[in-house]
């Protein structure tokens, strides 16, 4: 059956009204509120609206589940009333958003899946809004996707058929190129592993962008983690970890609704792919390694990785000579215990003398944060936390002291850039064991949304 969505203005003797147009055909009249006219901001409102689709996608999946299999609604659309006051086009799109993202679910390894997702008829009035939710939905698959299907090498072989589908180009580094570059980083990490590692290299500029320099987006991706030789504990840690490439998975997420959609822009991706495991070539605490950059690091904690294949791909960046550099990464738990699931973890190297202030990219990125509902949460960034990496054999090390982990993690990307540079820590949003709003349980694509309407939306200062 179809089900009809039509909003309308909120009044206080209107309810929700059910119209049955046919034995095939059901519309459902949802009353909503134009919060604005409370005066609260455009960019409140949208994400209310994106919860409040996927609130209506929650309450069909339920009805859904009552029904006989011939009465279960099959198709959705979503309009507003013809009399609506508020016939905003942003609106709609940020409740079809919600919907739209709350009706995924990932079913690839099943023998026998069940599809209960929706066919949803109304199209977005922004094209970009479309592509966000596609890319969202490939960071997802990718990370839902377990290390049996989708290792390294695996990546680099699905970004060759995505390229050509999206629109960007790719160049893969394999593992003798790595070495050539010395990669001291990537190859550390992929010691213990059978599997080869990846260093990929997605890019996008559309035909009319003038832009000589890119934003360089860098995605952490560790295809899976067991913390190396420093194992982490199997039950709710290590089940989850192929996880631990959520950044990679944004990355390719946010390049590809870009280049879908022929965005004006010039954007590079850099992924490193890797495993850590505990084989027996693996690297061990005490070592010492010598980055692609020359700095030399002590690692103290095997499960300190990522950091180390984030810094040979933040050096590479250099070469360039890009407006800003943003890297994503499942990098710290400490990240996950400052904010939780609810937000994003940021730091950057803006340096001002006179007050202590972020930079209009950063201030511009938490404004599109708030809007497309990745809200990004600022930390201080002072010179004081990276006294922890001093290293008494090494140019610095790879771990920090007990407190404020996410900082010191990005105190120690600090000294692989020489560039404008956003370092934004996922870990606490990029999977969930359990539904929340329309973020679905696995793999929630966070960072695509923001990415995509950041970078096609402002101008770099």
């Amino acid at each position: 059956m179809n089900f009809q969505i039509t909003l309308h203005e909120y009044a206080e003797d209107k309810k929700i009204n059910w119209h049955l147009n046919s034995e095939h055909s059901v519309m459902c009249l949802i009353p909503f509120l134009y919060f604005s006219t409370e005066a609260k901001s455009l960019e409140t409102d949208s994400d209310l609206m994106r919860r409040e689709g996927a609130k209506i996608h929650s309450f069909l999946i339920t009805l859904n589940k009552a029904y006989q299999e011939t009465r279960k609604f099959k198709t959705i659309s979503i309009n507003y009333s013809d009399d609506s006051k508020y016939k905003n086009t942003r609106l709609l799109d940020s409740f079809l958003e919600g919907f739209a993202l709350a009706n995924y679910q990932f079913i690839n390894r099943k023998s026998d899946p069940e599809d209960n997702l929706f066919k949803l008829e109304t199209s977005f009035s922004d094209k970009l809004s479309s592509a966000s939710v596609m890319g969202t939905f490939i960071a997802r698959d990718l990370v839902n996707e377990p290390l049996s299907h989708l290792n390294a090498e695996k990546l680099s072989t699905l970004l060759e058929k995505l390229s050509k589908d999206s629109g960007f180009t790719l160049e893969v580094f394999h593992e003798e190129k790595i070495k050539k570059l010395n990669m001291g980083g990537l190859l550390s990490v992929n010691k213990g592993s059978i599997a080869k590692p990846t260093f990929n290299i997605l890019t996008y500029k559309s035909k009319n962008s003038k832009e000589i320099n890119p934003v360089v987006l860098v995605g952490k991706g560790v295809m899976y983690d067991t913390g190396g030789l420093s194992l982490k504990p199997t039950l709710n840690s290590m089940d989850m970890m192929k996880c631990d490439m959520g950044g990679a998975a944004a990355v390719i997420g946010a390049i590809s609704a870009l280049a879908s959609v022929k965005a004006d822009c010039y954007v590079v991706g850099l992924i490193p792919a890797v495993e850590n495991r505990p084989g027996g070539d693996a690297y061990v605490p005490g070592d010492v390694i010598t980055m692609m950059s020359g700095k030399t690091v002590e690692v103290l904690n095997t499960d300190a990785e990522g950091r180390l294949i984030l810094a040979d791909a933040l050096h590479y960046a250099k070469q360039y000579n890009p407006k800003l550099v943003i890297d994503l990464a499942t990098l710290t738990g400490s990240a996950l215990r400052a904010v939780g699931k609810y937000g994003i973890v940021a730091m950057e190297n803006y340096k001002n003398n006179f007050f202590n202030k972020i930079s209009e990219n950063m201030r511009s990125l938490v404004c599109v944060g708030d809007v497309v509902g990745e809200r990004v949460v600022v930390q201080p960034f002072w010179d004081d936390y990276g006294q922890e990496l001093e290293s008494d054999v090494a140019d610095i090390k790879n771990l920090g002291g007990p407190e404020a982990g996410h900082i010191t993690a990005g105190k120690f990307l600090e000294h692989f850039v020489d560039y404008p540079w956003i370092h934004l820590d996922i870990a606490g949003s990029a999977f969930l064991k359990q539904d929340y709003l329309y973020h679905k349980k696995g793999g929630t694509g966070i960072g695509v949304r923001l990415l995509v309407a950041w970078i096609a939306t402002h101008r770099l200062s």
